[in-house]
């Protein structure tokens, strides 16, 4: 087994076998190492209970980079996007409930039931939140400049963007800049009247981070989850047939296909350092393998300050790296149940389970349910968004059996006086199983088994600082030219030959897989300009 590549990548997540399978087609020979028994990292399907297959990190999917979906033809390796229709079904305490689709007319007259305003306005919104993610869009898929130093490209980049923005016209340009910054509150006081269809956009903003939808910048959120959806619309659901790891298996094989080793339960301990520079890394069991180029797809902090000894750092960058805000509040708890979930006046099946179960009756009870972060406590009615795969796939689970994995919101990593024990995790599926409950009264009694996993459990099963599921929060300080830290945006790192490429760098988060190929294209280029 060889034990020198031209390269090696950290990491088996979806942007490190991006970057591996792009050094590849570039005639690198390339290593990647995975901790764990399978790819994917938070990206994986597993069978948690005796026939029930659960995603277990993440349960939406994202349009990858088309340059990715071209280059690699992930078709050719097995991967089929299915969309899930309705998309969004928001039940009530009261027995209503909000259906969203991909269906324009058939949004638009769900919403009418809460508000005929809102309905009117639906078609609008979507408009307006396509312009927005397009030209996010444009932002996520280039190279930041580096800030506070640009150089001439990097200038030609900015007026570039800046050009684009004006494209829109005068009017549109201004709201854009307008809007971003906004709170998700402020945006959806100027659109939406109806607490329901407010309570899912909600939602949809704040997943993944710590703050509620009251929070500067949540509006950014919003609009950043449209960029990954085919119909520039917020409210969507994508998900590889066969469950989210099958992307993450779709990736490995064409990383395979072009040439990448992936080693599989091999943990890396340290970088190796010669002269400065990186010269490849120890394994866990000591095993040392050389490549002048390294490539991790894990958080920065953990790479930078656990895996590279900080000493050899320029204190400053140590201070800004430190500074990286993480704040992980959520969890997710996986259910195998013996029946569908009944809701009031609802079949026990149907098409209202076929997407997401929004638990969000309101843009306020999302606020309060981020208010027990604040104060490290776990929400005790949380927002929760529930899919329940085995609707559209029954061979997911057992016959007559179904699995429903639901993302909780919110469970601080850092709880005030307390751990994250098992008696923590679960007071937390119970409070998750008794919110479902008020809603769809079979719940409880349907539970058969149940699985949780905590911000604590996702740092230690997939490095995740603090659990963070976008390795470092997704705020406007934490992003474009600011992420990891300003002046470092652009993949390398102050170690030569050491580069980051997962979503703790830019764009960040969402499975599109950019992080991981811009990454692969600083590193190609690097190499060029040292010849």
């Amino acid at each position: 087994m060889s034990q020198s590549f031209d390269a090696i990548v950290i990491g088996a997540g979806q942007n490190g076998l991006v970057t591996s399978a792009y050094l590849a087609r570039a005639g690198r020979n390339v290593l990647v190492l995975e901790q764990r028994d399978r790819v994917g990292g938070g990206a994986s399907t597993e069978e948690l209970f005796p026939g029930f297959r659960f995603d277990t990190g993440a349960h939406r999917a994202a349009q990858l980079h088309p340059a990715i979906s071209r280059d690699l033809d992930l078709s050719a390796h097995g991967l089929e996007m299915i969309p899930s229709d309705p998309a969004v079904f928001a039940p009530l305490a009261d027995g209503r409930h909000l259906l969203l689709s991909a269906s324009p007319s058939a949004s638009t007259e769900s919403i009418r039931a809460f508000s005929a305003t809102d309905a009117d306005r639906w078609a609008d919104f979507n408009g307006f939140a396509g312009m927005v993610a397009r030209f996010l869009t444009s932002i996520f898929s280039v190279e930041p400049p580096e800030i506070p130093r640009p150089s001439a490209s990097d200038m030609r980049l900015l007026a570039r963007i800046g050009f684009g923005l004006r494209k829109l016209g005068r009017r549109e340009m201004e709201e854009v800049v307008r809007v971003l910054p906004m709170s998700c509150l402020e945006l959806l006081d100027e659109w939406f009247e109806s607490e329901p269809l407010r309570g899912v956009l909600a939602g949809v903003a704040v997943q993944g981070g710590a703050h509620g939808p009251m929070a500067t910048g949540t509006a950014l959120s919003l609009f950043r989850r449209a960029t990954g959806s085919a119909s520039g619309s917020p409210a969507t659901l994508l998900r590889p047939r066969g469950g989210v790891g099958r992307l993450s298996e779709a990736l490995a094989s064409a990383a395979r296909g072009a040439g990448v080793e992936i080693r599989l339960d091999r943990a890396v301990k340290h970088v190796r350092l010669r002269e400065g520079r990186a010269a490849g890394v120890v394994l866990e069991d000591g095993t040392e393998i050389s490549a002048p180029t390294v490539a991790s797809g894990i958080g920065p902090g953990v790479t930078l300050l656990g895996l590279s000894d900080p000493a050899t750092l320029d204190p400053e960058f140590v201070r800004a790296l430190k500074a990286v805000r993480y704040r992980g509040a959520t969890a997710k708890v996986h259910l195998a149940l013996g029946e569908l979930p009944r809701f009031d006046s609802l079949p026990g099946s149907g098409p209202h389970l076929s997407g997401a179960i929004s638990i969000s009756p309101s843009l306020e009870y999302v606020e309060r349910a981020s208010d027990a972060a604040k104060y490290g406590r776990i929400s005790e009615e949380p927002y929760l968004e529930a899919v329940i795969p085995t609707v559209a796939e029954p061979d997911l689970a057992p016959d007559g059996k179904h699995g429903m994995s639901v993302l909780v919101q919110y469970a601080p990593y850092h709880l005030r006086g307390g751990t994250w024990d098992a008696a923590t995790a679960d007071r937390l599926a119970d409070t998750v199983i008794d919110t479902l409950g008020r809603y769809a009264p079979n719940v409880p009694g349907s539970v058969e088994a149940r699985h949780v996993l905590t911000p604590a459990d996702m740092e230690r099963r997939w490095g995740l600082q603090e659990g963070s599921m976008f390795q470092g929060e997704m705020t406007l300080d934490q992003f474009f030219f600011a992420r990891p830290v300003a002046g470092w945006a652009r993949y390398r790192t102050p170690i030569e030959g050491l580069y980051l490429c997962g979503a703790g760098t830019h764009p960040g988060s969402g499975a599109t897989g950019t992080s991981g190929y811009l990454a692969a294209r600083r590193i190609l280029k690097d190499a060029k300009e040292r010849r």
